[in-house]
């Protein structure tokens, strides 16, 4: 066995990969599953990068995609002390469901087709948790399919959130305005109503 640095009395090396490891096949197709509905086949190119080599780890529950050089160092990091690494994209529940958690948004956002833009009124009413309502929609990217995932945005492209169409865009047209058009999934005013349970 191999001593941890600073004598934290942790475990082996080996005991350690248990807890900072890749995902199993029946993780790996839950998690895809859960996030090609917000970024469909984009996800390849998120392990295809051309900056660098990235993989997908679990710890704790939590699934993380890092950089493998910066994965490989963190196995010299105790596991008990190890709290984060790169950027968490949700957890499994303890019924084996994958929730994606506000902290992926960045990339989400860069790898999303679909979008939905609130107008300013209807802001901090998505970021208190609420559902979006056709008064509140300010655009959707055409042809967006219902209970589709999208990333929503303020009317000057600042990322706000994430969540699923109610309808789709051509029924959007139609609703009345007080009729939800997207239900909330995650957004950024988390990092202090949840504080506590992001990592």
């Amino acid at each position: 066995q191999l001593a941890c640095p600073l004598d934290l009395g942790c475990h082996s090396v080996r005991q350690k990969a248990q807890q900072m490891r890749p995902l199993t096949e029946e993780e790996t197709k839950t998690f895809f599953e859960k996030l090609a509905k917000y970024i469909g086949r984009n996800i390849k190119l998120l392990l295809e990068r051309e900056d660098a080599e990235y993989c997908f780890r679990i710890q704790k529950d939590r699934v993380y995609y890092v950089r493998e050089d910066i994965m490989k160092k963190a196995t010299n990091v105790c596991r008990d002390n190890l709290a984060s690494l790169g950027v968490c994209f949700g957890k499994f529940t303890k019924t084996g469901k994958f929730r994606l958690q506000i902290t992926c948004l960045d990339i989400l956002a860069v790898y999303a087709p679909y979008k939905v833009w609130i107008k300013p009124s209807a802001e901090m009413s998505f970021m208190y948790g609420n559902n979006i309502l056709k008064a509140g929609l300010g655009r959707i990217t055409e042809n967006t399919p219902e209970y589709q995932g999208v990333v929503v945005y303020s009317m000057s492209d600042i990322p706000l959130g994430f969540g699923l169409t109610a309808k789709s865009t051509q029924e959007c047209r139609r609703l009345d305005p007080s009729a939800v058009v997207c239900f909330h999934q995650a957004d950024i005013g988390e990092y202090l109503r949840n504080e506590d349970e992001m990592i």
